[in-house]
């Protein structure tokens, strides 16, 4: 079986939980001025949800909104990367397309988010050259990043970073010159963008003209990871996506275990993953309380786009293709009843769970202990069978 956020190992824990009193060390607020923050974390919440049409397009560049973005939301987009990095199959290594050093092109960097929890989560590229352009239109974020990213390695390090970043304040669709990377990311930016689109239509629309660019940025070799809240809408943007970049030949590589149509309802909103937060740092979790916003579980919506690939290229599998007999299932929805509708559920009872497979849409069930038991984003294999759901039309796999 294999785990999308594998838990924290000692290690990584450790550098997580140290990230408040780094951001504090680095950055710090009088003991007058502290007593504010869960206010202004609360503030820019809403700015970033409920009141997204009063935020202007440089709100990060105002000091107590950064000072919250910097102790609330880098710490919480830190440890979610954290918990997702380590599982997935990345295109950096010393042997990078270009000869020299791997390239990473990340779009909307803020304060180096995707860059620091990179280092955090994953020490076998600790050593490896890695080459940063990392882009965002406000400047104070960007070097709020820089100063955290070298408190946070050279600490533990004597010896020079084999890691180089390069900052470029642009907003997105700037003339960006320079190569094409091995890797090109975008963490929590798109939702920002679409915002003001109207509710139909016009984010099909969007989601080509983004994988356009986020193509066009990355070498035919390398791959795209983009990474958005687990809503509904970023949900449909992620299956939009997806489509787009299979077009181009860019099959997923996670967390889709298929190359073949999204077989969700409606191939939108519903492809996002959950997992608790029971591990993030205490003081974290009191600063969310405080702020009236706790955070029990992460929710997220991602897909890893592979290298372009042709469509007829020999050894590439048809899209369609589907196993005879052992089925992998990546499991998506939390657990549901399945009997006693509209009474407490037993121990016992049948539940069920949606997943997403090279043959549609699957429904997993089973005794309810069993089924609350899997964990959402597990790749598990099953017995493939025949029969269907009678109101969702999803392939039945039980759970032996």
């Amino acid at each position: 079986m294999e785990h999308l956020f594998p838990p924290l190992t000692a290690e990584i824990r450790r550098y997580v939980d140290a990230i408040p009193a780094l951001v504090d060390t680095v950055f710090p607020i009088p003991k007058r001025f502290r007593s504010g923050l869960s206010r202004d974390v609360a503030e820019l919440s809403r700015l970033l949800t409920s009141a997204q049409g009063e935020r202007n397009e440089s709100y990060l560049g105002t000091r107590p909104l950064l000072s919250a973005y910097l102790r609330y939301f880098l710490p919480w987009n830190i440890y979610r990367l954290a918990r997702l990095l380590p599982s997935l199959s990345l295109p950096l290594s010393a042997n990078a397309s270009n000869g020299h050093a791997a390239s990473i092109t990340d779009l909307g960097s803020g304060p180096l988010t995707l860059p620091i929890a990179l280092w955090i989560s994953r020490p076998d590229l600790r050593g490896v050259p890695l080459e940063f352009h990392c882009l965002d239109r406000t400047g104070a974020a960007l070097d709020a990043g820089k100063s955290l990213f070298a408190a946070l390695v050279y600490k533990d390090i004597s010896t020079a970073c084999p890691w180089t970043i390069k900052t470029i304040k642009a907003s997105l669709g700037e003339p960006i010159r320079f190569p094409k990377a091995d890797l090109v990311t975008a963490v929590n930016l798109f939702n920002e963008l679409f915002r003001k689109l109207p509710r139909t239509g016009s984010l099909s629309a969007f989601t080509e003209k983004q994988t356009h660019l986020l193509s066009s940025l990355a070498l035919d070799s390398g791959s795209i990871l983009v990474l958005e809240p687990g809503v509904p809408r970023c949900g449909e943007f992620i299956s939009l996506l997806r489509t787009a970049f299979t077009a181009k030949g860019r099959l997923p590589l996670s967390p889709c275990p298929h190359g073949g149509p999204c077989p969700m309802p409606g191939s939108s909103k519903w492809c996002h993953f959950a997992f608790d937060t029971a591990d993030a740092p205490a003081g974290l979790h009191r600063l969310s309380e405080a702020a009236g916003i706790p955070k029990e579980r992460a929710v997220l919506s991602f897909l890893l786009a592979g290298p372009a690939v042709p469509a007829a290229a020999p050894g590439v599998p048809a899209a369609s293709a589907a196993p005879k007999d052992a089925l992998p299932v990546r499991l998506i929805s939390d657990a549901f009843p399945l009997t006693g509708e509209g009474k407490r559920p037993a121990p016992t009872s049948l539940h069920g769970r949606y997943g997403c497979s090279a043959r549609g849409l699957v429904l997993v069930t089973g005794k309810r202990g069993e089924v609350e038991g899997l964990e959402s984003g597990a790749l598990e294999t099953f017995e493939a069978g025949s029969r269907r759901d009678g109101k969702s039309g999803a392939l039945v796999l039980e759970l032996r």
